[in-house]
């Protein structure tokens, strides 16, 4: 009797032991099923139409770079040289570190997650709040058309500046260039792609004409001669070096916009980090080399006041250039911030 009650008891626990097992298995499957879904790349839903992949990486290079030379560069170095002298370049390297941590995150969140939605999704994602998700997706798009409407304007005003456009209104110039870059848009994104990428091409061409017609005066200035303040005697206080970063660090806003495009790009777990690094890497490169180049040909002075800071560099080291030219670059570098701005908030 003694011995069926100990095989009764062994039989139990042994049960027992079996049951545990399977439900710790159970139990660490749901754990894995769960880390998974985390760590695995959200695909749009069996019921919802998905998004052509046709985006590869160089031209995902092409479209964070774009979105970042825009205009602002134009007109941004003399700001910067006003707070920094001639030390322009070290407040774009400083910057470039709160620029790349962002867009470490960025890329790190987009590449998770490739939807078209962007931040707008990701909320959704992490708060599951209605209400914060539209709010997000709300400001997005706030900010994208408030650009393309500031855009228009310095479209309609930069063009008013050539001899062929000479008379003609604002408001008509600028309701031309948002119809005619609304259409791009609207025909798709590897037509607006196309479209990006050669716009990107020429904003870039007239920064590296800046750097070329500039390279006989490097040398010439001491890139680390800081403007002269009654607060210090020596070297720069921080307070106007985090001035310097924050004015630079505007000139890297446009990294964010690859987000909404990532449902859209071949291999985004790949491509998405890679291709937002080489953007960031080829604009900090840009930037530095324009503004030793900038400091070199004009003092950080004469700089500081320039309405056009980098047609005047351009003008000095290069008085055959025709300063046309770069009326025409700067439309079209606002040309290609409104087209990325188009395709951002479409994809809300």
């Amino acid at each position: 009797m003694a011995c069926r009650c100990d095989s009764h008891r062994e039989d139990r626990h042994a049960a027992s032991h079996r049951g545990a097992r399977r439900g710790g298995a159970r139990s660490g499957e749901r754990r894995r099923k769960t880390m998974g879904q985390i760590d695995e790349p959200v695909e749009p839903a069996g019921g919802e139409p998905e998004l052509r992949r046709s985006i590869s990486l160089w031209q995902m290079t092409l479209y964070g770079a774009g979105g970042m030379l825009g205009a602002g560069i134009y007109g941004l170095i003399g700001q910067v040289a006003g707070e920094m002298g001639s030390a322009i370049w070290l407040a774009f390297a400083l910057s470039l570190v709160a620029a790349g941590l962002t867009g470490l995150s960025y890329a790190s969140l987009g590449s998770r997650y490739p939807r078209a939605g962007g931040a707008a999704y990701i909320t959704q994602r992490a708060y599951r709040r209605s209400l914060l998700t539209h709010v997000v997706g709300l400001t997005v798009a706030c900010s994208g058309l408030t650009s393309i409407a500031a855009g228009a304007r310095v479209v309609g005003e930069n063009l008013q500046a050539l001899p062929a456009f000479e008379g003609l209104p604002t408001g008509a110039l600028a309701f031309v260039y948002v119809a005619i870059v609304g259409a791009i848009a609207y025909r798709g994104i590897r037509e607006s792609m196309w479209a990006n990428v050669a716009l990107t091409l020429m904003e870039a061409g007239g920064l590296l004409l800046v750097i070329a017609v500039s390279l006989p005066y490097w040398g010439s200035a001491n890139l680390m001669e800081f403007p002269a303040r009654p607060e210090t005697e020596a070297g720069l206080p921080l307070v106007f070096l985090a001035q310097g970063i924050v004015l630079t660090f505007y000139a890297f806003i446009g990294f964010e916009d690859t987000l909404n495009v990532a449902e859209e790009l071949k291999n985004p777990r790949r491509n998405l980090p890679l291709g937002l690094v080489m953007a960031l890497v080829l604009t900090v490169v840009i930037y530095m080399s324009v503004a030793i180049s900038a400091v070199s040909v004009v003092p950080w002075q004469e700089l500081a006041e320039a309405s056009a800071p980098l047609a005047e560099v351009v003008a000095r080291a290069a008085p055959w250039f025709p300063a046309w030219v770069f009326i025409v670059i700067t439309v079209f570098a606002v040309a290609n911030t409104g087209l990325i701005n188009y395709i951002t908030t479409s994809r809300l």
